[in-house]
């Protein structure tokens, strides 16, 4: 503890680990605490967040529970998957994602209520504490952040467990045990870690699946959907209109399903470790496919191929927890500006597990039969043309032919 804090807005699940954080703030520092909850769509009740802040003595005025869904995934979630972004080619950056929207959040109530300091539960070995820290400085360059895992002696699960004792912090019984693993969950994803996903040679355990069925026990015929976009951003599902949330939501229903949207990966930490996790990402999974297809016709090639060079860097600077920094918001400007035209309509088959691309149509389409037809007609291609166009481009290999076999090499 290097500052004096009178006032502290923290991160509050509700949960075992940030209660005892809560109390753990009122004892440490002395500090009025501020709980913000909030709801990105995580599928758990939020009110008993509330009791359990009321119970450990947190005034009504300062609790905060907010509905983010739709703001989520609008302005976060959309953004992300105009640029098609996946982290070393696979990771939908479920968690990632969500927390710059949190900690602007926190923020804006630190500001709203007169706090001098934030506190999140992120551990001192994981990419979240990083995330939300440069969210808050980004926002706040003079905050002060208290990240609990990195300052208290609590270093093992009873040590906690007797902690809540001591304060008299309720404990379900389910969490007095060692946790199986630890999940995240939001309306993107759900992530799965630690414990018995420890081990990368281990197959993934069922109990640990929450957001999907075995693909094997899904449907034995496939489901078929229309998913049409406007400028990028997805809008309605077989001809009904939704709200993001909403839609992204269907999305899901659908995956699960069908079995859609597992990821078993050995990540590459921004804090230099790697992490096995068990993602699922349902709706995020088809949603990808769907914009990659309706991308496909609406697109230039050469924009299309500089989106797919840029999109690993913006990958990265969204796991990284670089979303408020310029260079994502100049890379975000390009790719918005490229799906200008990304309008139409994508059909899908879902089936076990897999999410296959049928068919593609849009008014803005770039497709012309006309020119890719193997039967003559009227078209604005003259064989002929490809001769020179093959010779220029082979200049420089006939000119490294010639020097080879000058030399004899």
């Amino acid at each position: 503890m290097s500052k004096k804090v009178k006032k502290v807005v923290l991160a509050y699940s509700g949960g075992l680990d940030t209660s005892i954080i809560l109390k753990w703030l009122q004892t440490t520092y002395g500090a009025e605490v501020v709980t913000f909850t909030a709801d990105l769509g995580q599928g758990e009740e939020l009110e008993p967040a509330r009791k359990k802040a009321q119970l450990l003595g947190i005034k009504d005025e300062n609790i905060f529970i907010e509905d983010l869904r739709e703001e989520f995934v609008r302005d976060y979630v959309f953004p992300m998957f105009r640029a098609n972004a996946v982290y070393e080619g696979q990771y939908l950056l479920g968690t990632s994602i969500a927390r710059p929207l949190i900690a602007k959040k926190q923020i804006e109530i630190a500001e709203r209520v007169g706090a001098d300091a934030v506190a999140h539960g992120a551990t001192g070995k994981g990419n979240d504490q990083v995330r939300f820290e440069l969210g808050y400085y980004a926002l706040k360059p003079d905050i002060t952040i208290i990240a609990p895992w990195r300052e208290w002696d609590l270093r093992s699960r009873e040590q906690l467990i007797a902690f809540a004792e001591q304060h008299q912090i309720p404990i379900a019984k389910d969490k007095r045990g060692e946790a199986p693993f630890s999940v995240d969950a939001n309306l993107l994803h759900a992530s799965s870690e630690g414990k018995v996903l420890e081990d990368p040679a281990r197959e993934v355990p069922d109990y640990v699946y929450s957001r999907t069925i075995d693909p094997q026990a899904a449907p034995d015929q496939p489901t078929y959907i229309n998913i049409d976009f406007e400028q990028g951003d997805a809008v309605a599902i077989d001809g009904k209109k939704m709200s993001p949330a909403t839609l992204l939501a269907k999305l899901n229903e659908l995956g699960r399903a069908n079995g859609i949207g597992r990821l078993d990966l050995v990540e590459n930490r921004f804090v230099g470790m790697k992490s096995r996790g068990m993602y699922e990402t349902p709706g995020g999974t088809i949603l990808l496919v769907a914009h990659r297809g309706i991308e496909q016709i609406t697109l230039d090639r050469g924009a299309a191929h500089l989106k797919d060079e840029l999109m690993p860097k913006y990958a990265e600077l969204i796991y990284n927890g670089f979303w408020f920094s310029p260079e994502r918001e100049m890379l975000q400007a390009a790719i918005d500006h490229s799906q200008q035209y990304v309008t139409g309509q994508v059909r899908l088959k879902l089936y076990k597990g897999n999410v296959i691309l049928v068919g593609r149509d849009s008014k803005y389409s770039l497709y012309d039969q006309d020119l890719v037809t193997f039967e003559e007609g009227a078209v604005a291609y003259d064989h002929r043309d490809a001769a020179g166009f093959i010779k220029l481009n082979a200049l420089r290999l006939r000119t490294l032919g010639q020097r080879r076999k000058k030399l004899g090499l």
